[in-house]
């Protein structure tokens, strides 16, 4: 299914061939299996589930073009931090430095209260998000304004000539340099099931993922890191430096204690809880991307943001900060 721009949610799918004849709700539970077929069968009897526009009953049999819609029910979102700082804009692109609590993209709870969402009102209805980070990693966005821009933007960030730079905060005494060639894939021994894992050997199912990481400064039980990811893997500078020994500050599920992840989804997280994590995100911010397009070369950079440069005033030298601020990407 794919969202349609809309102050609701609607996604729509067209039922292909192959699924010419089967009923409604075993289509959508094997279609869209994070629902159980009993959960869309509610969807439908709900309304939330058009075929062809109109009402139907989960006994339908589907015929191959016929449109189903799905409107999910308007739920009350989390509150977030909706700033983000146009940090350049042309006819093709934006680039923006997003806060360090704000979903990227429509999902799960989320649709308005997210970048895509904001931007889409201020810049119109064609916008699509090439460079997507956590909901509390702050930094540098880029999106596209136009299909042909994605494209160029999908094509470019997955080839060898992209350059990112993430600076992060991690407990523990941090090597001068260090460069993390490995397998990222699902932690078997993790309570949380959406952890991942860094290993040096190949696993079953792994994906290939390659971080430097060099250190700006250590302090006491503290280190100001500066990371450079040259595959673009999900949760890979988190997993990485968790499974090094150099949890993230402030990362509920990447930092010292993954039970905080399960405490803070049930909004139980104690003032022990926060007090622990430091800061109340994960203390990782994209600060500066580099990458080929239209036949020339696109930088944008975006400073610390003020609870992260706060803390780093707090634990580190103004030189280290100084250095984080700064430009310090290898050339291309």
């Amino acid at each position: 299914m794919t969202d349609r721009p809309s102050d609701r949610r609607i996604a729509e799918t067209v039922i292909e061939p192959d699924s010419h004849g089967v009923r409604l709700d075993f289509y959508l539970q094997k279609r869209f299996s994070y629902r159980s077929r009993t959960e869309w069968q509610k969807s439908i009897a709900d309304g939330e589930i058009l075929l062809n526009g109109k009402e139907t009953k989960p006994s339908r049999r589907l015929q191959a073009g016929e449109r189903i819609a799905f409107l999910p029910r308007v739920l009350e979102e989390p509150p977030v931090d909706p700033s983000f700082e146009l940090l350049g804009e042309t006819p093709e692109y934006l680039a923006v430095s997003k806060s360090g609590n704000l979903p990227c993209h429509p999902a799960g709870v989320f649709f308005r209260h997210t970048l895509w969402h904001l931007l889409r009102e201020r810049f119109g209805e064609k916008i699509h998000i090439a460079t997507r980070l956590d909901r509390e990693t702050s930094g540098v966005v880029l999106v596209a304004r136009d299909a042909a821009a994605a494209a160029e933007f999908t094509r470019e960030l997955t080839g060898a000539h992209v350059h990112k730079r993430y600076i992060t905060l991690v407990h523990g005494t941090f090597p001068e340099e260090l460069a993390a060639e490995g397998w990222l894939s699902s932690d078997p021994a993790a309570k949380v099931r959406k952890k991942r894992r860094f290993t040096p050997d190949p696993v079953p199912e792994g994906e290939r993922a390659e971080t430097l990481f060099r250190c700006l400064e250590r302090r006491d039980s503290f280190s100001l890191v500066e990371a450079f990811p040259r595959t673009g893997r999900l949760h890979q500078i988190r997993a990485t430096l968790c499974s090094l020994g150099f949890p993230l500050v402030g990362d509920k599920l990447y930092g010292p204690d993954e039970t905080l992840f399960i405490r803070f989804l049930s909004d139980t997280l104690t003032d022990a809880d926060r007090e622990c994590l430091i800061l109340p995100r994960q203390a990782l911010h994209a600060s500066e991307i580099r990458l080929p397009f239209r036949g020339g070369t696109l930088c944008a950079s975006a400073s610390l943001p003020p609870d992260m440069a706060d803390l780093c005033r707090r634990l580190f030298s103004a030189e280290a900060v100084r250095r984080a601020e700064g430009k310090t990407m290898p050339e291309i």
